[in-house]
């Protein structure tokens, strides 16, 4: 086994240019599925880090084949005590940002998990420093003075001090003791969240600022837990909906149809775990066509090279060499490359890694996934590249068993029959460039719809408009305070040189967090949730928010200042909202709905529709309420101007800090707003486009080698048309034709699979349309580029071709 891999190491050395480019094909292929695979294993296959991860669900509340992830905090209390299959369940919620001040005077923004007293416990996670929350901390409202810091934030804001256990901290104006700290691996029970803190649910209302903890009807936390041994998924399901039964009966206005599903937890149970699932399944299935490109491409160069060193294959055997010796060798050279390339592959695969790990796609808020490589990464690159490397080493197998030994040393060629119609190579560079073109397919796909994305009605103008975010209630702003505030901020605003419009709202479309409620018919008395007629997005604006943010009103008014808290309830919807509820647009203005309670709402206005919560979401009806009868703390300045955005920036921090110098401000402009709105759409697009030029690079290399080759073995052939008069054309095409046929072949094969992988495309872009004619034109244009590029060298040398130089050296 030695002397193979030297004289495979010696027969590499000698052909430096095939080693170091199979070495890097194959570090390319390997590369690309390693990452994807450490991706995969991050969000789908690697388990949360908790103890016993394989018996924790999630609890959701199903809506027949759908179902969302929040339950109501009553709800919750009673499956926690009333259920038969859990050893205990949890109740956690993830709020924005809040104030968090040292001693400083100077609070600055963190993000909170808030946590049920048996968060910890029922984990089973220890601290690292001092202690956890515990249910017997919990008295009621507002009755836990406990902190806990996560290491991250522990190390990097105390210094990884121990005395800090036991500081008191302010917490949007409300003192708590630090109880302990987290340990170091520990980031919570979402994958994609790492919380600086952890802070009892139950204060909610003290550091949140708003207290849904007795209402049934708000849907805002999130419920999982252990099973008990032996219980399954089934039977806790069933176990569940009779709960779920029981509080239809007993509370009809807000659990009637009440039902439980159970889901995996990490993503949000299946709200972000179902499309993640399906992404990451469809870009693994991309990234394994890479490598069968790859393949197919290293497969054509070894069988070249064997075709290349048939006189010396031959000697060997008239000499008395056995087959399996040699085949042995070859299959050694295969596998030295196919490691090198692991190696290097996985080498760059932890570099780009550690990159992603560390990355933070929306900035100011903690949202990663680590996606360091474990030791699956490892196991799975070196399984596929001693896979390839029996793959494609076996593709000289049978040219090497079939060969006549003294008919090659005879006639000094390979003895394959070069007059063959169809050879293995010929094969494996169609399927190299079918899977191109799929690859290709696939990219041009999300690139329409990521401009799709860009081009669609939002229903409103992010372009020029400036933001304005704070929190009243971290600067200590409560009840009446909050409404005069935001008034005082829109007025000094207003009053800035240049600006042509300002509004506010409690919180933007597309933006993280949402806000939806029940309507009825304004005949409607029974107000359990299935009598409702719709589910509309809520917002709370000025009267001027439709000005600033560009939105149309389609028919009567917005809202005045006299819109006020003692005033009767108006609201403004969109078109789909006065289709849906009120029959036309034209019959909504002044028309009434109720909200649960039975809230009478008149309608005085109609604006565009729009997009509220992502940008693939069907026509939804929503709802405007004036901010004056619908406090917030939330506050979002729209600021629209023909000025230059960082005079209007500056300008707007000068003149809201002589408000309330203590003021936490966050400026930026509405399309920087928007980048976590078109972030998966992006995500998608980058990929599939990594992989669609990878799989161009690799058509590229196999065409140009097929092509190169078969110029160099039919020099003299092309030499004698030239001097019985072929013109060009006639040369190109005896030594390229073939391969453009093949290119022509693969592309039309690529493109009628790209097209059938609809429903796999859809997987990972929204509304793929891989029958675009963009796109297959597209498709036809950048096949036909791959294949101008990689035959113009070899064309060039099959055009230089001199017949008497040739045969005067023949």
């Amino acid at each position: 086994m030695n002397a193979d891999i030297r004289l495979a190491l010696r027969q590499l050395f000698k052909a430096p240019g095939f080693a170091v480019t199979a070495v890097l094909t194959l570090a390319l292929a390997i590369g690309a599925n390693a990452i994807v695979f450490s991706v995969l294993n991050a969000l789908v296959l690697r388990p949360l880090r908790v103890p016993h991860p394989e018996n924790l669900f999630m609890v959701q509340r199903a809506y027949g084949e759908r179902s969302a992830p929040s339950q109501a905090y009553p709800d919750y209390l009673d499956l926690r005590d009333q259920n038969r299959s859990f050893e205990s369940l949890i109740s956690y919620d993830i709020i924005g940002g809040v104030g968090l001040d040292t001693g400083s005077g100077s609070p600055s923004v963190v993000w909170p998990y808030m946590v049920s007293g048996n968060y910890f416990d029922s984990l089973g996670i220890q601290p690292y420093l001092g202690r956890f929350l515990h249910s017997s901390d919990e008295h009621g409202k507002n009755s836990v003075p406990y902190i806990v810091l996560s290491y991250a934030y522990w190390h990097s804001h105390f210094n990884s001090d121990p005395a800090a256990v036991g500081r008191t901290v302010q917490i949007n104006k409300h003192p708590y003791t630090i109880a302990g700290v987290a340990p170091r691996d520990f980031r919570g029970t979402e994958l994609f969240f790492a919380p600086d803190l952890w802070a009892p649910l139950v204060d909610l209302q003290q550091i949140g600022g708003w207290d849904p903890l007795e209402e049934r009807g708000s849907h805002f936390t999130w419920v999982i837990g252990h099973l008990k041994p032996g219980v399954t998924p089934g039977a806790a399901t069933s176990d569940l909906n009779t709960i779920a039964a029981s509080l239809a009966k007993s509370y009809p206005k807000d659990d009637d149809g009440l039902k439980f599903s159970l889901a995996r937890p990490g993503l949000v149970g299946d709200t972000l775990g179902r499309p993640a699932r399906a992404f990451m399944a469809g870009l693994m299935l991309l990234a394994t066509l890479i490598l069968l490109a790859a393949c197919a491409n290293l497969g054509s160069l070894f069988a070249a090279r064997a075709a290349d060193r048939s006189r010396e294959i031959a000697l060997r055997m008239a000499l008395g060499a056995r087959r399996q010796l040699i085949l042995r060798q070859l299959f050694t050279e295969a596998l030295l490359v196919s490691l090198a390339g692991g190696v290097c592959g996985i080498v760059g695969a932890v570099a780009i890694l550690r990159v992603l790990s560390t990355w933070r796609p929306i900035p100011g808020i903690p949202i990663n996934v680590p996606v360091n490589p474990d030791a699956r990464t490892y196991a799975v690159a070196l399984l596929l590249a001693l896979f390839s490397g029996l793959l494609f080493g076996s593709v000289p197998v049978r040219q090497v068993l079939r060969a006549d030994p003294w008919q090659v040393i005879r006639s000094g060629s390979s003895g394959l029959g070069s007059l063959r119609r169809f050879t293995l190579r010929d094969v494996l560079l169609s399927l190299q460039i079918a899977i191109c073109a799929v690859l290709v397919t696939a990219s041009l796909v999300a690139v329409r719809g990521l401009a799709r994305s860009l081009r669609s009605d939002y229903g409103f103008q992010p372009q020029g408009a400036l933001l304005v975010n704070t929190d009243l209630h971290m600067a200590g702003y409560d009840g009446d305070q909050r409404p005069l505030m935001q008034r005082h901020m829109l007025d000094a605003a207003e009053a800035i040189p240049g600006v042509t419009a300002v509004g506010y709202s409690d919180r933007l479309p597309l933006s993280i967090g949402g806000n939806d409620s029940s309507v009825f018919t304004d005949s409607t008395t029974d107000f359990r949730p299935t009598n409702s007629v719709a589910d509309a997005q809520q917002f709370n604006v000025s009267p001027d928010y439709f000005t600033a943010a560009g939105t149309a009103i389609l028919a009567g008014r917005t809202f005045t200042l006299h819109d006020e808290s003692k005033a009767p309830m108006v609201a403004v919807v969109n078109r789909t909202f006065a289709r849906k509820v009120l029959g036309t647009v034209d019959k909504a203005v002044g028309g009434h709905f109720k909200v649960w309670g039975g809230t009478r709402v008149e309608v005085v206005g109609v604006v565009e529709d729009g997009k509220y919560e992502t940008l693939t979401e069907d026509p939804e009806p929503a709802m405007f309420y004036s901010f004056l009868q619908q406090p917030s703390n939330n506050t979002w300045i729209i600021v629209r101007s023909q000025r230059d955005a960082q005079e209007i920036a500056a300008a707007l921090q000068r003149s809201l800090r002589k408000l309330d110098p203590a003021l936490p401000l966050e400026i930026k402009t509405w399309n920087s707003e928007l980048d976590s709105a078109l972030f998966a759409a992006r995500v998608a697009t980058v990929s599939l486009g990594v992989l669609g030029l990878l799989g161009a690079m690799l058509a590229i290399t196999g065409i140009f080698g097929m092509a190169s080759y078969s110029v160099s073995k039919r020099l003299r052939e092309l030499g004698i048309r030239v001097a019985l008069g072929a013109n060009q054309r006639n040369v190109l095409n005896a030594a390229l034709g073939r391969a453009f046929r093949l290119l022509a072949i693969g592309s039309l094969a690529g493109m009628v699979l790209g097209v059938l992988a609809t429903r796999v495309l859809s997987y990972i872009v929204y509304q793929a349309t891989p029958k675009d004619p963009v796109v297959l034109g597209g498709v036809i244009l950048t096949m036909l580029v791959v294949g101008l590029v990689a035959a113009w060298i070899p064309a060039r040398h099959a055009l230089a071709v001199d017949p008497m130089i040739l045969l005067r050296e023949e």
